[in-house]
C-alpha cells in the first residue's frame, strides 16, 4: 500500500481543463466566493476558485482567459488586509472585481476608496450613470441589487468610467474598457441581484470573448481519462453512503476502470430507513458493480456511546469509516486507491479554501486520519451539487438516486442533538424521518426542497396521550430551499402537510409526543443542526 496521502486543497489550479477556456476566481475570503464560480459555470464557462495570493506563476500556468476578484470581510485599509498585486492587472486578460475585489482594484490603480457612511447591507437600489457602458448597457436604469460593504469607491482615476451609483456607493460600478478592467460593488452572484447573471454573462462574452459551452456532463470523458491515468491497473475501493455524491463517484469510476473497482457499503446504522437495501439493489443488482455490504452498526454505536459533542461525533464516525475500509481493503489483493464523493462545497466548508471559515468538519475532507493509507480518487472535487446531479443523469443513475436530497456523511448521528447516539433514539428518528419523506413526496414537493428531514433534540417534555401523561421526545421538522447550500431559506410547507406529518409521527412513533418546525434560514443558522 502507498503511504498516507492527504486530500489536495483548493490552493492550486486543477490539472483538468488544460487547453480549454477557463476563468479563475480569486478568493479574498468572501462568503459568496464559491457561488461566483458556480454562476460562471452556469454561463457555460469553466471556473475554478483559488486563494487570492496564489503564485502568479501558477495563474499563468493555468492559462485563464479572465480573472474575477471576489468579495471579502476586510476593509482595504485594515492592517493586514489582502492586497491586489499589480501583476494581476498586467496579465493582459480581463479582470472583474466584485465588492472587496472592486475596492482593492480601484485602490491599486489610484482611485479613492473610503469608509462609507453606515455602509450598505442587503437589498439596495442601483442607478445607472449614462448608458451603463459595456458591462451594464441595456439594463434597466434603476434596478435592485444586493450589497454587503462598509467601504465604498468615491472617485475613479483617469481612463475609468463610473457606470452606476447607489445611496451608499457614489461609484457602484466602473470600467476601463481599453484595459479591460471592471468593478461592481454589489454581488451579481446572489439571486437577490436580478440582473446579476446578465452582468456576469456580459463580462464573459463581451469583455473576455469566451464562447465555449462548458457543462458538467462534459467532465465525464475528462475524468475517465484522469482516473485511468491515476490508478493504472491498481485496485480501487469506494465507500457508498446512499447519497448522490458517492453514488455518482462510484458510477463514474466504474465506467473508467470496470471490475478494478470494489464498492463497500458501510452500514453504520446511521442511514435512513431502507437505504442500505436500496444501495445494494442499485449497484450490485443494477450496475453489476462488485459490492461488499458491511454491517457495522454495533461497532459504531460502541464508539459513539457517551459522546454528545457534534465535532467529536463527526470525527469518530469519519475515523471509524476509514478503519472499516482499511479492513476490507486488506482482504483485497492490491487496493491502494480510495474513491470519495468530495464536492467543492465540502472542500470550502472544511477550511480547504483560503479565507473561508471552517463551518464544520466533513468526513470526506476534515475528518481523514493522519495515517490514511490510501491514495484518494476524487472525481467530483471540482463540481457543485447541481452539477453532480447532471453527471449522475448522464451516467444512467435512477431519477430517485439522482434527486435524493443531500445527506450528511455522519448520517443520523448529527441529527440527534445534545445527547449520545443509541439504537432507541436512532429508531425514533429514522421512523419520524421516513414519515416526513412519505408526506413530502405525496405532496409532490420532494424535488422542490433542497433538504427535508427530522431532528431529535435529546430533551423531554410533558404530553398527554389517551388518558395518560407522557414524558417523551420532541421531533423538529427542518425543510429548506436552496440553489447550492451556501444560503438557504426555510421552506413554507403547506399546513395540511405539516398537520399530517405531525399527527402520524406522534401516533406512529413511540417515544414522541411533540412536533416542532424550524423556521430559521442560513445564515444565521446552518442547514443541519450539528
Amino acid at each position: 500500500m502507498t503511504e498516507a496521502v492527504s486530500a489536495p486543497v483548493a490552493s492550486e489550479p486543477a490539472t483538468t481543463r488544460v487547453g480549454h477556456e477557463r476563468v479563475l476566481v480569486l478568493d479574498f475570503g468572501g462568503q459568496y466566493s464559491q457561488l461566483i464560480a458556480r454562476r460562471v459555470r452556469e454561463c457555460g464557462v469553466y471556473a475554478e476558485l483559488l486563494p487570492h495570493d496564489v503564485a502568479i506563476e501558477r495563474i499563468e500556468q493555468a492559462g485563464p482567459q479572465a480573472l474575477i476578484l471576489s468579495g471579502g470581510p476586510a476593509s482595504v485599509y485594515q492592517p493586514g488586509a489582502p492586497k491586489l498585486r499589480p501583476e494581476l492587472l498586467r496579465l493582459g486578460i480581463p479582470v472583474l472585481g466584485i465588492c472587496y475585489g472592486m475596492q482593492a482594484m480601484m485602490l491599486s490603480v489610484g482611485g479613492r476608496v473610503d469608509r462609507a457612511d453606515g455602509g450598505e447591507y442587503g437589498r439596495t437600489t442601483l442607478t445607472l450613470s449614462g448608458d451603463g457602458g459595456r458591462l451594464m448597457g441595456g439594463l434597466p436604469r434603476e434596478q435592485s441589487c444586493w450589497m454587503s460593504h462598509g467601504d465604498a469607491v468615491f472617485a475613479v482615476p483617469d481612463g475609468f468610467t463610473a457606470l452606476a451609483s447607489s445611496p451608499g456607493s457614489p461609484v457602484a460600478a466602473f470600467e476601463n474598457d481599453r484595459r479591460r478592467l471592471y468593478g461592481i460593488q454589489f454581488h451579481p452572484e446572489v439571486v437577490h441581484t436580478p440582473h446579476g447573471q446578465a452582468i456576469l454573462d456580459r463580462f464573459l462574452r463581451e469583455s473576455a470573448g469566451l464562447r465555449e459551452h462548458w457543462s458538467a456532463a462534459s467532465v465525464i470523458d475528462e475524468q475517465i481519462a484522469k482516473i485511468r491515468a491515476q490508478v493504472g491497473d491498481g485496485e480501487v475501493i469506494c465507500g457508498l453512503s446512499g447519497g448522490v455524491d458517492s453514488a455518482t463517484a462510484a458510477a463514474l469510476v466504474h465506467r473508467a476502470i470496470g471490475d478494478q473497482l470494489t464498492c463497500v457499503l458501510v452500514d453504520h446504522g446511521l442511514l435512513r430507513k431502507d437505504e442500505a437495501e436500496q444501495v445494494v439493489a442499485t449497484f450490485r443488482d443494477g450496475f453489476g458493480i462488485k459490492l461488499i455490504h458491511v454491517d457495522a452498526e454495533a461497532r459504531f454505536l460502541q464508539r459513539l456511546a457517551g459522546q454528545d459533542d457534534p465535532e467529536t461525533k463527526r470525527k469518530i464516525i469519519g475515523s471509524e469509516f476509514i478503519r472499516v475500509f482499511e479492513e476490507e481493503a486488506a482482504k483485497l489483493a492490491d487496493a491502494r486507491f480510495l474513491v470519495q464523493g468530495t464536492l467543492y462545497s465540502d472542500v470550502i466548508e472544511s477550511g480547504g479554501g483560503t479565507g473561508a471559515a471552517t463551518i464544520k468538519s466533513h468526513h470526506n475532507v476534515g475528518g481523514l486520519p493522519d495515517d490514511l493509507r490510501f491514495e484518494l480518487v476524487e472525481p467530483l472535487r471540482m463540481l457543485f451539487k447541481d452539477e453532480v446531479r447532471q453527471v449522475a443523469g448522464e451516467l444512467g443513475l435512477s431519477e430517485r438516486m439522482v434527486w435524493r436530497q443531500p445527506f450528511p456523511g455522519p448520517g443520523l448521528a448529527i441529527r440527534i442533538v445534545g445527547g449520545e447516539v443509541n439504537r432507541e433514539r436512532l429508531e425514533i428518528l429514522r421512523g419520524a424521518d421516513a414519515i416526513l419523506q412519505e408526506e413530502v413526496r405525496a405532496a409532490g414537493l420532494y424535488r422542490e426542497l433542497w433538504q427535508s428531514f427530522c431532528v431529535l433534540p435529546v430533551v423531554r417534555s410533558v404530553g398527554v396521550q389517551g388518558d395518560g401523561r407522557t414524558y417523551a421526545y420532541p421531533i423538529v421538522i427542518r425543510a429548506v430551499t436552496s440553489d447550492d447550500a451556501m444560503t438557504a431559506d426555510w421552506a413554507r410547507l403547506p399546513y395540511d402537510l405539516l398537520e399530517r406529518a405531525s399527527n402520524r409521527i406522534i401516533n406512529e412513533i413511540a417515544g414522541v409526543n411533540r412536533v416542532a418546525l424550524d423556521i430559521s434560514s442560513k445564515p444565521p443558522a446552518t442547514i443541519e443542526w450539528e
